[in-house]
């Protein structure tokens, strides 16, 4: 009886989204809707993502462009973006807010590359859980008469290999990310 990967390929693939969901919002120089998906502003009683009362566009490479589609919430837009501390500035102005980054310095570089990195090892945790879980059920299954020696170890093959292909693809976004932030 062949062993069922289908569940590991789902919690693998939901660990590469996670991960490419958190390079996303690590700022380059560049203006990046993305790193504004996690900011919630406090609107109507509750706190809510921007994107619920509010579009964010690209203006150039250095500046967003939030324009909220109520008026009244401006200063609320404006407070949620500041206090993100995303090192990035917020002006008002009659169209809205301007969401300007600032050049990188090279320190600044650094410490982006480290979360970045930091953010892969987090990654690999999980994977490494999810490995470990699967291992732990195929072994289970083959102790109780569910699967010959020679299945388990296949099925165990096969695991490491989706294992080793999701390490090998966020290697391969982090390198990319790293690229976008030296320059």
């Amino acid at each position: 009886m062949a062993y069922d990967l289908k569940p590991l390929d789902q919690k693998l693939a939901a660990v590469k989204e996670w991960f490419v969901r958190e390079l996303a919002q690590i700022r380059t120089g560049r203006a990046s809707a993305a790193i504004l998906d996690g900011v919630r502003v406090e609107a109507y009683g509750s706190e809510v993502p921007l994107n619920q009362v509010g579009s964010v566009t690209a203006e150039d490479s250095q500046t967003l462009r939030v324009t909220a589609w109520d008026a009244t919430l401006v200063k609320a837009v404006e407070k949620a973006i500041t206090n993100a501390d995303l090192g990035i500035s917020v002006v008002p102005d009659d169209k809205g807010l301007r969401v300007i980054f600032p050049s990188l310095t090279a320190e600044r570089r650094d410490i982006l590359m480290k979360q970045a990195g930091k953010k892969l090892e987090e990654a690999r945790v999980s994977l490494r859980k999810e490995r470990e879980a699967c291992w732990d059920d195929i072994q289970k299954i083959e102790k109780a008469g569910g699967m010959p020696e020679d299945d388990k170890f296949r099925a165990k093959d096969e695991m490491q290999k989706k294992v080793d292909a999701v390490n090998a693809a966020m290697d391969e976004l982090l390198e990319r990310k790293e690229h976008e932030i030296r320059g």
